[in-house]
């Protein structure tokens, strides 16, 4: 059974594979101690909590798969775990990234989509450039199950895809209305913008900063990425040169967001609005998805971390007629 589909108003015994992403010995006002965890599937996440015999724990830690035989049970009007048992899983019976959030779309599907976007771009060095991006297979093999970031928004495998996919969607549409606006440009940097977040965060075991990521970041990472693709594009123009790296350094919008320069041309500035949207469009999604699944009576969610601040449920809201 999966976390999605475990009862949020009733009692029940399970038995299942789960990774850990927290683990923390507690301890109760009684001074009592106990094993508090976070235990994860592709489908999101759980609080467990194992009360006794903790003398006999076996050593695990976060990354790990354990097996778990508990009670599932309602706790302030969340699901929560009550563990009887647990061991480490066999490395036969199960594998890590197997229990990581995923996208519900092929992840070889959207990058041959955002393959055919790339090739749409008529500027020659700037779809020479995204061909030599995309046909990396080293870039490619990463892409396919990166995350778009740890936590904020598009945070499962294959996330990156999905919110550069969509991103250049959103850029068409807005391409199409503002026709002064130069599309191949504004393509580039969408498929472009976040390419350093492949080497920023590590995704085999969980979502986590690389220490490059802490150190340097995916702007200045995706900024020496593409220029080391530059340098294969014979006679790249120093024009097109400068206002790539641009987009790909001002797309945060502002400096107090990481971007050392504030977009500086429209199509900078357009893709910083496209790029934020998207991103909070997709965390309202994902928390009013997971409030639905554990709280599917309540108007309001809990507070989006990303968007700092809870959300009205429509579905609710609309059914129960708006109460005042």
């Amino acid at each position: 059974m999966k976390i999605r589909d475990l009862p949020a108003h009733q009692q029940e015994e399970i038995t299942g594979f789960f990774l850990v992403h927290q683990k923390e010995l507690r301890s109760n006002r009684a001074g009592d101690g106990y094993l508090s965890l976070v235990l994860g599937d592709s489908t999101g996440t759980l609080d467990a909590r194992m009360w006794d015999n903790l003398e006999t724990l076996p050593d695990f830690s976060s990354g790990d798969v354990i097996k778990v035989k508990g009670r599932v049970q309602p706790y302030r009007n969340r699901v929560q775990l009550s563990v009887m048992q647990l061991r480490l899983a066999r490395p036969e019976e199960a594998s890590p990234g197997d229990f990581l959030p995923a996208s519900t779309r092929d992840p070889r599907e959207m990058l041959a989509d955002l393959r055919a976007i790339a090739e749409s771009v008529k500027q020659p060095h700037l779809g020479a450039l995204l061909g030599a991006v995309l046909g990396d297979e080293a870039i490619a093999s990463r892409l396919l199950v990166a995350p778009a970031a740890k936590s904020m928004h598009h945070a499962f495998r294959g996330g990156l895809l999905e919110h550069v996919l969509s991103l250049c969607r959103m850029c068409d549409l807005a391409a199409s209305h503002y026709a002064w606006i130069r599309r191949d440009l504004l393509i580039t940097g969408a498929i472009l913008h976040d390419i350093g977040k492949i080497h920023e965060l590590s995704y085999d075991t969980s979502f986590q900063y690389t220490n490059s990521g802490q150190l340097v970041g995916h702007l200045v990472q995706g900024l020496a990425l593409v220029r080391e693709k530059m340098a294969g594009v014979a006679e790249f123009p120093e024009n097109y040169r400068v206002l790539v790296e641009h987009m790909l350094l001002s797309h945060h919008g502002h400096l107090e967001f990481g971007s050392p320069k504030e977009p500086l041309f429209a199509e900078a500035l357009l893709l910083h609005y496209l790029d934020d949207l998207d991103s909070k469009m997709e965390a309202m999604r994902a928390t009013l998805a997971s409030a639905n699944a554990a709280t599917p009576e309540q108007e309001w969610t809990a507070r989006c971390p990303s968007l700092d601040r809870a959300l009205l449920n429509l579905d609710v809201f609309l059914r129960e007629g708006g109460k005042a």
